[in-house]
């Protein structure tokens, strides 16, 4: 089939079969792949955030891989953790994670346990 053309009906079960995130069908799919978080590399980068944020302290974990399954786990257990909210982020090119005023030593020893590299 050539890019221009969309798929209409098929009696082929292969061509017939859907995306789990976005509903369309594989060959129309726009989804980025996700990242195999055990086989990536990385460095999560720590900072302290205050600007735009109503004068309250955020640390932020940025540079993570840009797997949604991955950043939901590692936000729940840091949460717990840090006894403090959060949330993640998928915009971008990497994903990140916020978490409720400044929990850096708690972050960068809870990473280090479960093999994470950290700067900052």
């Amino acid at each position: 089939m050539s890019k221009d053309t969309r798929l209409v009906y098929s009696t082929d079960p292969a061509l017939n079969q859907r995306c789990p995130r976005c509903r369309e069908v594989l060959s129309e799919c726009t989804c980025e792949p996700e990242v195999d978080v055990k086989a990536a590399k990385f460095v999560a980068i720590l900072r302290i955030e205050k600007q735009a944020r109503g004068g309250k302290t955020v640390t932020v974990i940025d540079r993570l891989p840009k797997n949604e399954l991955f950043l939901k786990q590692l936000t729940t257990t840091l949460k717990k953790k840090c006894g403090a909210g959060g949330t993640y982020l998928m915009s971008g090119r990497d994903g990140v994670i916020e978490i409720q005023g400044d929990k850096r030593e708690l972050i960068r020893k809870h990473l280090a346990a479960e093999g994470i590299q950290s700067k900052g």
